[in-house]
């Protein structure tokens, strides 16, 4: 569902960072689906070694370039407006602390050029709080934040960054996955009483669920799509 949302936001010809790229899966994705220059970055640099090792032999096979690095969020290693994208995924909430948060923030838009995008995909309190209000109606406990997170207040993310970027859009792109498998799956399973994990994503009732149409605003994750002003 990400990769399917931030495809249709990149276009052939961008020069496009990929903030928090993880073990490379997705920019390999972006890259083989576009005509684009993706540059993939993260924090730890095991995950670079395994992102490398992913990409190994797939030069002439991809419809764009990709490559890898180590980087910081909070402090990139590149000139201003070096980029027409700039994607990131589920970083920002790592930072913890909101001044960290916003320095993050800020970099992107620094290396973005003027009339670029930000891609953000990233958990939002708003989300988190709808969902498990919907849980709470039907007898189920709250979801809790990973102890590591901090999600983000999208309200203030966007009044923060109003100088700098401006909001085209916030897609709810999961919220109906999110009511399909945080939702109706452990009230199914608690009903029916079969030995079922109602935390294995790799079920034909998460990809259904995946596939549909978003309705509502359930769903923890969402997009940002922010234009540098």
């Amino acid at each position: 569902m990400e990769i399917r949302e931030i495809l249709s936001r990149l276009e052939d010809g961008d020069r496009v960072l990929d903030i928090g790229c993880g073990n490379g899966y997705s920019t390999i994705q972006y890259a083989a689906q576009k005509r684009v220059e993706i540059l993939g970055q993260d924090y730890i640099p095991e995950m670079i070694d395994q992102a490398k090792q992913r990409s190994a032999g797939l030069s002439g096979k991809l419809a764009g370039g990709v490559s890898f690095g180590v980087g910081d969020i909070t402090a990139l290693d590149h000139e201003a407006e070096s980029f027409d994208k700039v994607i990131v995924t589920r970083v920002v909430i790592n930072l913890r602390e909101w001044p960290n948060q916003l320095r993050g923030l800020r970099e992107c838009a620094r290396v973005l050029k003027v009339g670029g995008l930000l891609l953000l995909s990233e958990a939002t309190m708003q989300g988190w709080r709808r969902l498990n209000a919907f849980r709470n109606e039907w007898g189920l406990p709250d979801i809790p934040m990973p102890p590591f997170n901090s999600y983000l207040d999208q309200d203030l993310v966007v009044e923060e960054t109003a100088s700098i970027l401006e909001l085209v859009s916030l897609v709810n792109f999961a919220s109906s996955y999110y009511v399909g498998t945080r939702v109706l799956k452990p009230l199914l399973i608690q009903a029916l009483g079969v030995q079922v994990s109602a935390a294995d994503p790799n079920l034909h009732w998460n990809r259904w669920f995946s596939s549909l149409p978003a309705a509502g605003d359930y769903g923890t994750q969402k997009l940002f799509v922010f234009r540098k002003r």
